[in-house]
This record gives structure tokens, sequence and C-alpha cells, in this order.
């Protein structure tokens, strides 16, 4: 379903990826978890390449490992709609419409359809509040009322109207706006897979690779924030990010020699698999600290 169109958000970040960012090559090791398959040698069918997103860790990626794991629906850890009227400055705001468009992610992902027109209600609101114009969230909604089996649509309505809501913010100057929304998004999507889908009783290799990866997204999220440090906010938010990246730079992820491609258009690198060195001490860190970032973030 092209990615879900990224939920939203990954088009407002023009990442600009290379190996610099820290993707290590190196012969195999025995790492303390390890998701990479093993060799296809004995096989007849060789390995297919796995893509790995470096891009926002999206709600339906989350979702998919809940399916996978068999979890079931939950949204208690979604940030109630009810909050929406307490969000008064612009900072506030600018971040919790991206923690409410992926709330609205995961709620499309199970088709709970009440709440799904909640949410995006609540997001038209919040746009009011930043003064972009609550139309460009006029036909998603009225789809969703009318329509709601049509989730591809109902996405693609979305994905335009984001997309117009980020144009509209850097024709008026308002980049770091956008900014603190992808940052609001990324926390909420952080804070779902850590919260409900990582179990550290019993750690799911998927789903540690999932989280893991982040890695990459964080470094790429605090270079994009950088080129808006005349907002104190962003450079507020970007020192508990780069307290969050000593976590992640705990760590590496390994691919083995010849077997990583990296595709700078479609953000994704492709591989057999890999290997990482993260231990369920520094996961438990990571997990803890974005519970407190997100608590921050969506406390009026």
């Amino acid at each position: 379903m092209k990615r879900l169109l990224y939920i939203l958000l990954i088009l407002f970040i023009p990442f600009a990826f290379s190996c610099k960012h820290g993707v290590k090559v190196k012969e195999p090791f025995i790492p303390v978890f390890s998701t990479y398959k093993s060799d296809t040698a004995k096989n007849d069918n060789p390995v297919p390449k796995n893509e790995i997103f470096y891009g926002i860790l999206t709600p339906v990626e989350i979702c998919t490992i809940f399916d996978r794991l068999g979890i079931p629906y939950n949204n208690a850890t979604l940030n109630p709609v009810s909050n929406r009227d307490q969000y008064l400055s612009s900072s506030k705001a600018s971040i919790n419409t991206g923690v409410y468009g992926v709330d609205f992610g995961y709620l499309k992902v199970f088709g709970i359809g009440q709440q799904m027109i909640d949410y995006m209600v609540t997001i038209r609101d919040m746009c009011n509040k930043l003064g972009i114009p609550d139309s460009y969230l006029t036909e998603p909604i009225r789809k969703v009322q009318s329509d709601i089996s049509e989730p591809d649509t109902i996405m693609f309505l979305m994905d335009a109207a984001y997309t117009r809501m980020e144009a509209h913010l850097r024709e008026g100057g308002r980049e770091s706006t956008a900014g603190l929304m992808v940052m609001g998004g990324w926390v909420e999507a952080m804070f779902i897979a850590t919260q409900l889908v990582y179990n550290p009783e019993k750690p799911d290799p998927e789903v540690i690779q999932r989280i893991a990866q982040q890695k990459y997204t964080l470094t790429s999220l605090l270079s994009f924030l950088k080129n808006y440090y005349d907002d104190p906010v962003v450079v507020y938010y970007s020192k508990k990010l780069k307290y969050l990246k000593n976590y992640f730079d705990s760590f590496d992820i390994y691919f083995k020699k010849g077997d990583l491609e990296i595709d700078t258009t479609r953000q994704v690198f492709r591989s057999t698999g890999s290997k990482m060195t993260v231990s369920i001490e520094t996961l438990n860190k990571i997990r803890d600290y974005i519970y407190k970032l997100r608590t921050e973030m969506v406390t009026p």
C-alpha cells in the first residue's frame, strides 16, 4: 500500500543520506541480538533483499508487527482528542499536530471509523490554531464519513492535505513549525513501538530491529532540525533528542560486505539481513526516555 504514504509525515523531511550516517559493513560476528537470516547456500532460492526504511518509523510498520505477534488493538496509549483545546502555544499545537497525525494512522490500520473521524477533526482544529486553512482537511473528512472502506483513497487525501499544510507553512516562513510536526510524529511512532510492541521480558527480533534502525532516522531528524535553530523550542527539543541519540550511539548495526545497497531516492537500505550489538538494557533506556519525552510533549 505504498508504505501507506509514510503516514502523512515523510514528505516533510528532505532527508539526504549517505554511508557517513553510521552504516557499518563488517564480517559477521555474534551480536547480543541478531535479525540476520541464515546463509542461503543450502537453499535453492536465495534470500530476497529486505528493504529497511531509514525514514520515519510509521504506524503501518508498527501495526504490521502488532498483527504478526497477535497483539490486540489498544488505543489507551494514544493522545486523547480532549487535550486539543489545551494546546494554547504554537509550539504545542505544532508538535501535537504531528502526534495526532500518527495516532490517526494507527487507528486507520485497525479501521476504527468514528475515532478516525474524531482525530481528523482534531487535526483540523489544530490547523486552525496554526493559521493553516482548515479547508485542507474538508475533503478527507467528507470522504471518511461517506466511505470508510477506501483506506488508500483516504490516506492519499490526508497525505495531500499534509503536503499543502507544509507548503503553506514554508510560504509563510514558518518552516520550524513543520519541523516540530515531524518531530512530534516521530516521537509518537516510537512511543507506540516501545510501549505497545516491545516486550523486554520476551523481546521479538523484528521489533528490536525496527526500533534499533531508528538510529539512522534520529541522525537525519537532528540534521533537519538544525536548520531551524532560530526557534528556541526547536533548540530545546533538539538537545533532548541528542541525549536520546547517546543511547542509539552505544550500539552498532552491521551488514555483510557486498550485501548492502542504499537507495537514497526511496530512502531504503536493501540487504538480506543485519546484525546488531544492542542490549535489552539499552532498549529499556530508549523506551523509558521516549516515554518521558512524549509525556512532556502531549502534556498541556
